[in-house]
């Protein structure tokens, strides 16, 4: 996997150990004895190395040496400095991984006090003989201490003194002080000066309501007009602002074996629909966005269940990509095997690892699969590693920032994999490590899970679930999880907050601990995350509530909810412009909800949004610089990846901070160096002025990998932090090598003894149904269930007591 080395396990874990150095506090007291050539406002002390330590280490005072891993290094204060007479070199002479950081020294009397909320300017004068080097910052919580926050800025390299400067996010709650230097992660040297820090003036502009006071405080969902005229349960965000929307057969058995499948794109400026040829079944596939734009479409339903129940779904090994230029779709070579329902997550290098589904014969896939964005296929079995694990139905898999994939404990249908419910999997190792902490793993049925904004802070939400096996109500649980832990474990977050759930008799308050499944998760420009949609209970009893959740604050604020249902097969998803656009509603009856919402969140109601005046270049690299106009100030840029969302499921969007370097309108995006944070690939840009008001997205393109060759000929890496490096989970080796994972045909959770495949009859009622005829049958009438053919002669659930052939007919409900 790009950018990481095969980890060994404890061996790599003493040899951290080992190598790391932290020198703790100097001496306090110590004055400044040499005046200093920074200016009167920098809050950097000791800002060119002219005061001399008394650590013993040799490093002047207020500043100390920091960094991990395998490598030969040195720290030393050299002459030839840009003012003055001193100059701090750090140098790496051998690396296998690992950084070495010259930072300002983690102590109150060093270390510069901030304000919450506040940004602050820093700058330096540098060289560099490596293109690894990056401005890294740190800061100290008042509870939980020091800790990373974030690589503010890749520098180039450069023979002669050159400045750099840039502009830290707004400081988060709890942080009263930051450290900060710079990292070397490459062979060669970088040669610092003559530090600057100083707080950024922040003239905010009050808001003005353009709404009423109700919607500037909760935003506004409208239904369009013109329905959807698919039966979409797949929406991908092109990336020429368009929606692509996947229907397939659309969960309809008579459209299957019609061999009507279907797809449309979606045009949010023009409100309009063109319905596209579609050469296959591609209900329930995988998708994910390619490093070019095309959107690779894996698998789909080559059959549907027997009637009867003793054959499930079967998945095919088909592949296709669609073309958002031309509209159409290509075939790939094959994949190794079937995967109704596969995960797919792009890796740094543009290259896409798949699992889970359900193969030709309804057995479940063990088979990972790998796609090479170098050769554009699926790579043949032999070249993939393999755990031969069954990892279940649409597993949500998202990309660690040292390459690694998170198993969030999300997934479709049914109980959790063994274990813990989430996981680590390394694939170069080719390990999985059971990560700890994750509530009520069993019943995460299409719960939700994000990469929450910023990528670079690498924590993970996961809200709500259910189980569609034991039918409870689904819940309120939300857990989240910060990787940058050594140990990383799942802790509790706050509970979802509670709306309207229709039981079949209208909309009432959700009471006790009733939360919903089916949930959407988009994320928004502001740094925040929308949750939206829902339902109580297995393809029934939709739930009408919304809410925003701020990573800031780990709190939810109930906004306004969507009016339209949208349970099982609804999408949610974010739109260039800012608003978020809901589609479809599959209940258990088989009917399809076309109707589309469109959510305008309270940051677009106050009052003109900034602009993006100019892109100098939408062809993005790596490591990169590039410059924007704006037309009024703003707080912060940030890329968008755009959704492919399915089933709750959407392991790919992310939110990648950029820091900002300002002069006037002309503002400077520094661009991660590490693609794990940021797949190649195309983005949404948004400019977000200081009331979180963003502007309208501009497209840019983040190159691959390729883009990272440097100067002297050698590919640069990404910053990788030794972050979950400490895994004290159950760790577990690939076994042996098999076939398939046994499922059972009602994976589903629907009886197919009534019914068409269209419809499902729940395998397990909700315990609020007493187990007699009658009262199934009020609960199938009231989520408007019509009568129903018995398929065979079996009646497990006793809704045909008159054996008439038709569940809940006429004389079957008085009992």
């Amino acid at each position: 996997m790009f950018g990481r080395p095969v980890r060994r396990g404890p061996a790599r874990l003493r040899r951290r150990t080992t190598t790391l150095i932290a020198v703790g506090a100097l001496t306090s007291g110590l004055l400044l004895s040499v005046p200093q050539p920074a200016s009167a406002a920098n809050l950097v002390k000791n800002p060119g190395f002219e005061t001399a330590g008394t650590g013993g280490d040799g490093m002047p005072y207020c500043w100390e040496k920091s960094g991990w891993g395998d490598n030969d290094f040195t720290f030393s204060t050299v002459g030839g400095a840009h003012t003055g007479s001193k100059a701090m070199k750090v140098e790496l002479t051998r690396r296998t991984e690992g950084d070495r950081k010259a930072l300002i020294t983690e102590s109150a009397e060093c270390a510069p006090v901030v304000s919450v909320g506040k940004q602050y300017d820093l700058g330096l004068w540098y060289k560099s003989t490596t293109p690894d080097t990056s401005l890294t910052l740190f800061r100290h919580d008042t509870t939980a201490g020091w800790q990373y926050w974030t690589d503010l800025k890749t520098l180039p390299i450069s023979a002669n003194w050159s400045e750099a400067t840039v502009r830290t996010p707004e400081v988060p709650a709890g942080t009263d002080r930051i450290s900060w230097g710079v990292s070397v992660y490459g062979t060669g040297s970088a040669t610092t000066d003559d530090y600057t820090m100083d707080q950024v003036a922040d003239p905010i502009p009050d808001p003005v309501c353009t709404g009423t006071a109700e919607q500037c405080a909760n935003g506004r969902w409208d239904v369009l007009p013109t329905q959807n005229p698919v039966r979409s349960m797949h929406s991908v965000v092109l990336n020429n602002g368009k929606v692509l929307l996947i229907a397939g057969s659309g969960n309809s058995e008579e459209m299957f074996e019609a061999g009507t499948f279907t797809s449309a794109v979606y045009n949010p400026v023009t409100g309009t629909y063109k319905q596209i040829p579609t050469p296959k079944d591609m209900f329930c596939a995988g998708h994910v966005q390619l490093d070019d734009g095309r959107v690779l479409v894996m698998s789909g339903n080559k059959g549907y269940p027997s009637a009867d129940g003793t054959v499930g779904y079967q998945g095919y090994k088909d592949s296709y990509t669609f073309d958002p230029v031309t509209e159409t779709y290509s075939k790939t070579n094959d994949m190794n095997d079937g995967h109704w329902y596969p995960s797919a997550t792009i890796l740094g290098n543009g290259d896409v690892l798949s699992f889970g589904g359900l193969k030709e014969d309804s057995t479940g896939s063990v088979t990972a699969e790998r796609w090479s964005d170098a050769e554009n296929k699926w790579l043949p079995l032999w070249q993939v590693n393999q755990t031969w694990s069954y990892w279940g139905l649409y597993p949500t898999m998202v990309l660690m920032q040292d390459g690694r994939l998170f198993y969030t404990g999300s997934h479709t249908f049914g109980n959790n994999i063994p274990g813990t419910g989430s996981a680590i999997y390394d694939y170069d190792a080719n390990t999985t490590t059971q990560v700890p902490g994750l509530q009520r793993k069993d019943e995460r049925d299409q719960s939700a899970s994000v990469l929450l904004p910023p990528a670079q802070d690498q924590k993970v939400l996961t809200i709500g679930g259910g189980n569609i096996d034991s039918n409870p109500d689904a819940n309120r649980l939300t857990d989240v999880i910060d990787l940058k832990s050594a140990n990383p474990a799942y802790v509790a977050g706050p509970p979802l907050p509670q709306g309207t759930v229709d039981l079949g008799n209208g909309k009432v308050p959700q009471t006790g601990a009733q939360g919903k499944m089916y949930v959407s998760a988009v994320l928004l420009p502001d740094g925040k995350v929308l949750e939206t949609g829902g339902a109580l209970h297995n393809r029934a009893n939709p739930v009408y509530e919304s809410s925003l959740y701020d990573p800031a604050t780990n709190t939810f604020d109930p906004v306004a909810a969507d009016p339209e249902a949208r349970g099982y097969h609804s999408s949610a998803f974010l739109l260039p412009d800012g608003r978020v656009m809901a589609t479809g509603d599959n209940p258990g009856n088989g009917t399809w909800n076309h109707n589309v919402s469109v959510y305008t969140p309270p940051y677009l109601l106050k009052g003109p949004r900034p602009s993006i005046t100019s892109v100098i270049d939408n062809e993005w690299t790596y490591g990169d610089t590039q410059r924007i106009t704006v037309d009024r100030p703003i707080a912060r840029a940030e890329l968008i990846r755009p959704a492919a969302v399915t089933h709750s499921s959407d392991p790919n969007q992310r939110f990648v901070d950029l820091p900002l370097s300002v002069d006037g309108n002309n503002v400077d995006l520094n661009v991660t160096s590490n693609p794990n944070l940021a797949p190649p690939g195309w983005y949404m840009l948004f400019a977000v002025d200081a009331n979180g008001v963003p502007s309208v997205a501009k497209w840019v393109h983040l190159q691959g990998p390729t883009a990272l060759a440097a100067a002297s000929g050698e590919a640069a890496s990404g910053h990788v932090h030794s972050f979950a490096d400490s895994l004290e989970g159950k760790v577990v080796a690939p076994g042996k090598k098999r076939a398939a994972a046994k499922v059972s045909p009602t994976v589903a959770g629907c009886d197919r003894h009534y019914g068409s495949a269209n419809v499902c009859v729940p395998t397990v009622f909700p315990k609020t149904v007493k187990k007699t005829t009658a009262a199934r049958c009020a609960w199938l009438k009231s989520n408007d269930y019509g009568p129903l053919k018995i398929n065979g002669k079996d009646d497990l659930l006793r809704l045909d007591r008159n054996g008439d052939g038709v569940a809940c007919g006429k004389g079957d409900g008085k009992r």
